[in-house]
This record gives structure tokens, sequence and C-alpha cells, in this order.
């Protein structure tokens, strides 16, 4: 039983499959676009191709816990939003981020007023150098990366349609064991548990595979071996006309 199962509300019928891709792609972004704008100061001005190489090296550095206090502030920053997530909806979450953030800024801002009544000061406004920086995205950067996420779409599409229209036969079958499993899996767990899972053993199976990487490695090509020859003699199976279209 489900511990953070909320009641179901009326929504659009989305495959559950798909609401896991996306919000774990949402959340990974997010977290990855974050983590680079503190650590590497990325303007988001830069080359699309540039931004993403260095959000990749920023994740895997995080996840490989290479700074322990970065990685400990995103993965508890990540669990904390994935459980706010589970016990709260989506508008009270972000309301109540928003409304925390007003608190901190806010107060600062009469502290530092009252700090300079008291000094008979003139340091100014004291979110000055922030407001200075241009927050803006230029119209080149924005066509650039709508062109990335483009070229993304375009792949992800072709893919789909050659698995569902049975290109080949042995990888829509791969993909129809996948959603059947993930059927049970849906049965049994909510998306945000799922999400959760995944918080946790993202930033705690990378560690483990560095530092036991050999026994790990062998064990998976044992696996794929298997895997590989049974779908191997799977294909061996298949009528001519369907391995003539497979070769074609």
């Amino acid at each position: 039983m489900d511990i953070l199962h909320r009641p179901k509300t009326p929504s659009f019928p989305i495959p559950f499959f798909l609401r896991l891709y996306l919000s774990f792609s949402l959340l990974k972004y997010a977290i990855s676009r974050w983590a680079a704008a503190m650590m590497l100061s990325i303007p988001l001005a830069s080359d699309p191709l540039l931004l993403y190489t260095r959000l990749d090296v920023c994740m895997n550095d995080l996840v490989h816990w290479r700074d322990p206090k970065k990685s400990g502030v995103v993965f508890g920053v990540s669990l904390l939003l994935l459980l706010s997530l589970a016990a709260f909806s989506m508008i009270s979450v972000v309301s109540y981020l928003l409304l925390a953030l007003l608190c901190v800024t806010i107060s600062f801002r009469i502290y530092k007023s009252v700090i300079q009544a008291v000094q008979k000061s003139n340091e100014g406004h004291p979110f000055k150098a922030l407001m200075e920086k241009d927050v803006t995205v230029p119209p080149e950067t924005f066509r650039k990366h709508v062109d990335t996420c483009l070229t993304h779409v375009n792949r992800v599409l072709k893919q789909m349609s050659r698995l569902f229209l049975v290109e080949d036969l042995v990888d829509s079958l791969k993909l129809a064991v996948v959603m059947w499993l993930m059927t049970y899996v849906g049965a049994v767990f909510n998306g945000i548990t799922i999400l959760i899972l995944a918080d946790i053993l993202l930033f705690s199976v990378p560690p483990i595979y560095e530092k036991n990487k050999t026994q790990i490695d062998r064990y998976i090509d044992i696996a794929r071996t298997q895997v590989n020859t049974t779908f191997a003699k799977l294909q061996e199976k298949l009528p001519a006309s369907m391995k003539r279209c497979k070769a074609e």
C-alpha cells in the first residue's frame, strides 16, 4: 500500500509512463539549471551545446558527490520538494516557496533600511547589484534553445513512429514488455513516489557503482549476454518476410 497515495482527481488521461518521464525530466532540468548557475556561473546567453555539456558535467559531479556539501544541498532540496509535492498540491508548494522567498527579501530590505537609518548611511537599495543585472533572454538565444529542443523532439517522434508502427518487431516487443511491467509498477506506486525513489537512487547508486565498478560491470555483462542471446533466438524464429523488412 502506497502511504503517499493521494485521492485521484479528474485529469486528462495522459499515459502513466509519459507523465513519469516528463516529470522526472523537468525535475532533472530544474536541478541541473540551478546547480549550473550556482557553481559554474553559466549565463543564459551562452551557446546551447556548451550549456548542455557543462550541465552534464555538473550533474555528473553532483551525483558522484565530488563536493559533498553541494551534492547534499541539491539532494536535500530535491527530496524536500518531492515530499512536499506528495503531501500538498503543486499550487500550494509553489505558493509557499514564493511566500518564503518574499518573507526573506522583505525582511532583509526592512532590516537594511533600519540599519541605514540608525547609522545615517546612504548605501542605497540592498539588492541594487542584483537589480542591475540583465535577466532578459535575447531572441537569438531563445531561438537557439528552441532549435535544439526541436531536434530532440523530432528524434523522439521518429523513434516512437518506428516503435509503434513495428518497423522492427523485436524492438516493439521490448517496448511492449517494458510497458507491461510499468502497469504493475503503476498499480503499486504513484508518480510522485517513483520520483522520490528515483531521486534517492540517483544520488546513491553512482557512488556505489564507482566503488564496485569491476564487480558490477561483470554482472551487467552477464545479464546483457543473456538478454542478447534470448532476443537473438527470438529473432531467428521470425518469419522470413519480417526478417527482410528488418534488413531493409
